[in-house]
């Protein structure tokens, strides 16, 4: 698993696990219609929340799980109903957290972590306390389209082709994950499900055409690479890990220096021309020997814009 889709899951077994508790004998098919997953998915969420604990991280350390048939047992260690002896700036911290799940696909905006994070607002005396996730313009109006069943057309900017088109989507209901806003949707233009980021649509307008939004199939990666999408072998210095922590690698092995090789998909070239114009000089395509000056190409296409 890459370090996005970690992270993409961690999100959502950190807002599973109080719905959870809060709902014993919850049946499976309903935890995976709520958080927008499979049943398989579901299965590796409930098996990474029994291993939460302390070394050797034995089942049931702080959460215990009971899963097998069609339902789903959670409960909570007895130590979790001590109160916590916290200093004002470990509160801050907790209430910020709580409020950022609070916006994962499936958490429970009047549930338990909802209730318990009024009750830490009141100790720690603060009022209404807001995590802004820079939501983009036209989130509310996609919320409400997707929830009404009314397919919109948008004028979206593809990064890997820098370029804008419009194109229909039957949009399915936005969900935060990575610091961004995403929506899994049918798109007319392509003819298959696609996942369109929110804030790179610049204009939404509605068609008075309907969908059915029960049919829309949950999506499983924020991003999957096409059968015949070229990988591409890079070399990047030390201090350039983020490329792997932050896009899908099918392979990382570190190198001497601290420095990384990984195996990345690429399916626009714009993407990959990006990536090497931000890590510069230090990288290298190693593989294929055609992209090996895809980086001194790119470079010298934009200072050709500046010196015009």
């Amino acid at each position: 698993m890459s370090r996005p889709e970690a992270e993409h899951q961690l999100q959502r077994v950190l807002a599973m696990i109080p719905w959870l508790a809060s709902r014993p004998g919850v049946h499976k098919d309903e935890v995976a219609a709520r958080f927008r997953i499979t049943r398989d998915e579901l299965e590796r969420d409930l098996g990474l929340i029994m291993m939460v604990g302390v070394p050797p991280y034995t089942p049931g350390d702080y959460i215990n799980v009971y899963a097998e048939g069609d339902t789903v047992e959670l409960w909570l260690a007895d130590y979790f109903t001590r109160p916590l002896q916290l200093s004002p700036s470990e509160g801050l911290a907790l209430l910020a957290g709580g409020r950022a799940l609070l916006a994962v696909e499936g958490s429970d905006p009047e549930g338990p972590l909802a209730t318990a994070l009024v009750k830490l607002e009141d100790a720690l005396g603060m009022s209404e306390v807001v995590v802004e996730f820079g939501a983009p313009a036209e989130l509310a109006e996609l919320r409400r389209a997707a929830s009404a069943g009314e397919r919109v057309e948008i004028d979206y900017w593809s990064a890997g082709r820098d370029e804008v088109t419009t194109r229909r989507i039957d949009p399915g209901p936005p969900f935060f994950a990575l610091g961004r806003w995403y929506s899994d949707a049918y798109c007319h233009l392509r003819d298959e499900q696609r996942m369109f980021r929110v804030d790179r649509i610049r204009a939404l307008r509605a068609t008075g055409e309907r969908f059915d939004p029960d049919a829309a199939p949950v999506p499983e990666v924020l991003y999957a690479p096409r059968p015949g999408d070229p990988r591409v072998t890079l070399e990047l210095p030390a201090g350039a890990s983020w490329v792997a922590e932050s896009f899908p690698a099918e392979s990382v092995e570190d190198l001497p220096g601290g420095g990384q090789r990984v195996v990345v998909a690429v399916s626009e070239p714009a993407w990959l021309d990006r990536i090497l114009l931000r890590v510069g000089t230090g990288a290298r395509v190693v593989d294929p020997p055609e992209l090996r000056a895809a980086g001194r190409l790119a470079a010298l296409r934009v200072l050709a814009r500046y010196r015009t």
